[in-house]
């Protein structure tokens, strides 16, 4: 092995590292965003600049984690479900959080079977990680943040 090749895979970061940080990046940008960890139970709404409100659903809180679904208040007319929507799950104590599910169904074991390589569901969890990273942001340049989040009931 020639130093120049040892050299570029020692600063080339792993799949599996690159989705770790990118769930630490997801962590601090919801953190800074909606304040997860101070909602209660219970839909919120954030309107934002853009006239598109995002709902934020707190489903299940432990002592350290949350179950939320952020979604646009929109219905897809084929399914009858927000979509796009995220099911995330927010590790408090890890500082991390991963995406579980992008829309209803799609959890790991419905689209890629139980038997599925673990390169697939890598390469699975990559995309949906991604894609809340990338919409967080997009949400962020939009306006929205915790101080425009009120409750819905």
């Amino acid at each position: 092995m020639n130093t120049q090749s040892a050299v570029r895979n020692l600063h080339r970061p792993s799949r599996f590292s690159w989705l770790m940080g990118m769930y630490g990046e997801n962590y601090w940008t919801l953190t800074r965003l909606f304040g997860i960890q101070q909602l209660a139970i219970g839909c919120y709404q954030s309107e934002g600049e853009c006239g598109l409100p995002v709902l934020i659903d707190i489903r299940e809180r432990a002592p350290f984690t949350v179950e939320l679904k952020l979604s646009y208040a929109m219905i897809d007319s084929v399914s009858g479900n927000p979509d796009p929507s995220a099911h995330v799950r927010f590790y408090c104590d890890a500082r991390v959080a991963e995406v579980t599910a992008c829309h209803q169904g799609s959890r790991i074991e419905d689209v890629l079977g139980r038997d599925a390589a673990c390169e697939q569901v890598l390469t699975h969890r990559l995309r949906m990680n991604a894609f809340l990273g990338k919409w967080l942001a997009y949400l962020e340049q939009s306006g929205h943040s915790r101080f425009g989040l009120r409750r819905r009931d």
